[in-house]
């Protein structure tokens, strides 16, 4: 395993963002999280919500950034963009030693990391090299997520996964389960899984000056999941991790390509 690149978690310069905005409940348990771990806490999240923001930024209209307090402020625009301007304009000093990207409502599993500003986040935190973890908590068919689960849970977590360590290039994704927290089984580490069936829903609806628009959402049909993987470990009850890299390169077809192209 890597080195640990953190270094003292209680000595860190930790960033807290998301996806769900500055007024998320996830929000505020992860920074709350995080200043039991260190003293050296901000808090930098957009102003509205931006699920499925994606690794996307804001390239045609300027950031506007409002400052609640000295640690903590709102960026009308993408998780993305806040660590982007957290790391290079609001934080003062050096930039932070780790990214805890969270507490999302609702899981980042399978294909969803592909969408999800949570994890996107923690994928820009990446590409600066700065270590990251992308945190969210399950909702399955379960209106109210049980936040205590993450609550009681993450701060050992990461303290065990900066112990451990992990490369450059990696970030590191983690889910846990709807289940009360004392019913939490352990720890799985595995890989991305897939999903039977996604279908997308394109639900039209006419407003109240009877112009039409859409409203586009997903409607997930599952099937049982395929073993050692993050959907199947939430669904045993287990917290899932799984090391994320940023290099998209198939190495095997790679190398065919190659042969097969190559004079």
């Amino acid at each position: 395993m890597a080195d640990n690149r953190v270094g003292s978690l209680s000595k860190a310069r930790i960033l807290v963002t998301n996806d769900d905005g500055i007024h998320a409940p996830g929000l505020k348990v992860l920074e709350k999280v995080a200043k039991s771990l260190s003293k050296d806490v901000w808090v930098v999240a957009p102003e509205a919500e931006q699920s499925g923001a994606s690794h996307s930024l804001t390239l045609t209209e300027p950031l506007r950034v409002r400052k609640i307090s000295a640690r903590k402020f709102a960026v009308r625009g993408t998780p993305t963009d806040c660590v982007l301007m957290a790391s290079s304009r609001l934080i003062p000093g050096p930039p932070p030693d780790l990214v805890l990207s969270g507490v999302n409502r609702g899981a980042n599993l399978a294909e969803d990391v592909s969408y999800s500003g949570t994890v996107s986040a923690a994928k820009e935190a990446t590409l600066v090299d700065i270590p990251a973890i992308a945190l969210s908590q399950c909702l399955m068919g379960n209106p109210d997520p049980r936040w205590a689960t993450a609550a009681e849970h993450a701060p050992g977590l990461i303290r065990e996964l900066v112990e451990a360590g992990w490369p450059q290039g990696v970030l590191i994704n983690v889910n846990f389960p709807d289940v009360a927290a004392d019913e939490v089984k352990g720890v799985q580490v595995c890989r991305t899984g897939k999903r039977n069936l996604s279908d997308l829903e394109m639900d039209a609806r006419i407003d109240a000056r009877g112009v039409p628009y859409y409203w586009m959402g997903f409607r997930r049909q599952e099937g049982p999941a395929e073993r050692n993987t993050d959907l199947a470990a939430v669904e045993d009850g287990y917290i899932a991790v799984t090391p994320l890299q940023l290099d998209h390169t198939h190495r095997a077809t790679l190398k065919a390509m190659k042969d097969a192209l190559t004079p």
